[in-house]
Formats: C-alpha cells, sequence, structure tokens
C-alpha cells in the first residue's frame, strides 16, 4: 500500500489516503514518529502499530482535554484512565508523560486547590483537608500549604461569611441564628472556637429580627384570632421560634 496524500483536519488530526482507499485519521505525532512524510509504503505490520499508536494518542488527547478543563491530581487522572479502561501499561506511559511535560504536579495541583477554596468558596481550612485527602496527597504536605494562610486570613474570611449569614438570615432568634451559624460553619471546615469567637464580636440585631416576625405574625393571624386569643397565638409563634418571653414581652410593650 502507498499514501496518496495526508491532509490536516480542521481539529488538528490528520487523514492519511491510501491507495487502497482506506482512509486513516491519526495525529502529527503518529506521522512524524514513523516518518509517513518521506516513507510513502506502508505494509500490514506498519497499518497495525499506526493504528495501535492513534488509538494511544486518542487517550492522551482526552486526558488532556480533561487537564485543560481545570488542573487536576494524578489521582483524578488514574481514576478517568480506569474509567477509559486504559492498560495499566498504557495508563504509565501517559502519566509518566504528562508528569514530564508537568501537566500532572501534585504540588501546583495543591496550591491551586486551596488557593481556589480560600479565596473563591466559603470552605475552611478542616473541609479543605478532608477534600484533599482524597485524592492521595500526603497529610503533610497539605498542612504545609494550608498553614501558608495565617490565622488572621481565616478569621477575616470567616468574619465576612458570618456577617453575611446574619444579614441574610432575618428570621431567628438570636440564639437560634448563632447555633445555626456555629453548625453551618462547622460543617464548612472552621474551627469551633473561631466561630464561636466571631460570633461573640458580630452585631445581631435581635430587636430588629423579633419586630419583622411580630409585623409578618400579626398580619397573618389577625385574620383569624380577636384580641387575647391573637396576642397568645403570636407569643407561641415567636417562642417556637427561639425568642425569649423577655424578648417577645418587650417587643409587645414597645420597650
Amino acid at each position: 500500500m502507498k499514501i496518496e496524500k495526508i491532509e490536516k483536519l480542521n481539529n488538528g488530526k490528520y487523514k492519511i489516503y491510501l491507495d487502497n482507499k482506506e482512509r486513516i485519521v491519526t495525529y502529527d505525532e503518529v506521522i512524524l514518529e514513523n516518518k509517513l512524510l518521506y516513507n510513502k509504503d506502508i505494509n500490514y505490520d506498519l497499518l497495525n502499530k499506526l493504528n495501535i499508536e492513534t488509538s494511544y494518542y486518542n487517550i492522551y488527547s482526552k486526558v488532556i482535554k480533561y487537564i485543560t478543563v481545570k488542573i487536576r491530581s494524578e489521582f483524578e487522572i488514574n481514576k478517568y484512565l480506569d474509567k477509559l479502561k486504559v492498560s495499566e501499561e498504557e495508563k504509565n506511559k501517559i502519566i509518566f508523560s504528562l508528569k514530564k511535560i508537568g501537566l500532572i504536579n501534585d504540588i501546583n495541583f495543591l496550591r491551586s486547590f486551596i488557593a481556589d477554596k480560600m479565596n473563591l468558596s466559603n470552605d475552611g481550612p478542616n473541609k479543605i483537608r478532608y477534600e484533599l485527602s482524597n485524592h492521595n496527597i500526603p497529610e503533610e504536605l497539605i498542612n504545609q500549604e494550608i498553614e501558608k494562610y495565617n490565622n488572621k486570613e481565616i478569621y477575616d474570611k470567616l468574619k465576612r461569611l458570618v456577617l453575611k449569614k446574619i444579614n441574610l438570615d432575618h428570621k431567628h432568634s438570636n440564639y437560634v441564628l448563632k447555633q445555626k451559624i456555629l453548625v453551618d460553619f462547622v460543617n464548612y471546615g472552621y474551627d469551633k472556637n473561631m466561630i464561636q469567637e466571631v460570633l461573640e464580636t458580630s452585631n445581631i440585631d435581635s430587636r430588629m429580627i423579633i419586630e419583622k416576625e411580630y409585623d409578618i405574625l400579626l398580619n397573618k393571624l389577625s385574620k383569624k384570632y380577636f384580641g387575647s386569643e391573637l396576642d397568645y397565638q403570636i407569643k407561641q409563634k415567636l417562642y417556637a421560634k427561639g425568642f425569649s418571653l423577655d424578648e417577645i414581652n418587650k417587643i409587645k410593650s414597645g420597650i
């Protein structure tokens, strides 16, 4: 068989036209490695070799696209190649090649992951540590990188998020809101003591919250209840929401 023509395609691949009407869509690496620009004769052994190498570069190309979307850990690449049902030999070859050119680098992945989580998400150090441990990255390396963010940076981020939460939540009592925030931010991965410290220094205007809730309940329940029964129903609803009797009595008396 002879090569009649090699045509470059729009997707960066190449199409090889053989004189027996067969067509091979492959990559420039395959063409160059097999010197097809100069050697126009192809026997069946070479044809089989071209098909095997093209199959390899098909997988390689998919992995490159997978990494292009966002930086990946070696663990993620391994899982992705397993999903593609790649042999262990080919998998090791691809990972070795990508490490050689710097497209797989767990230190770079680690730094990028932490920076994104610290700057672009609500997540705190403990949650970040946990998620990174799922990438089979040594705990010592994870701690070294997280510790580059000092306590003040983490505290300032937490305080900003807590204040945002307080400003958005206008339906819980002071106590209930603080408990809710504590649970939420422990789950986000922040230290419990740091959350409590932030809450102690954050101003929560419980009077504004209870006034709003009182007005909502008054408007709703006054369609069904009157007089002392209306007063009783409003108090019960407010108490159920976590407001203290003292807070309820103050709002009722206008103190």
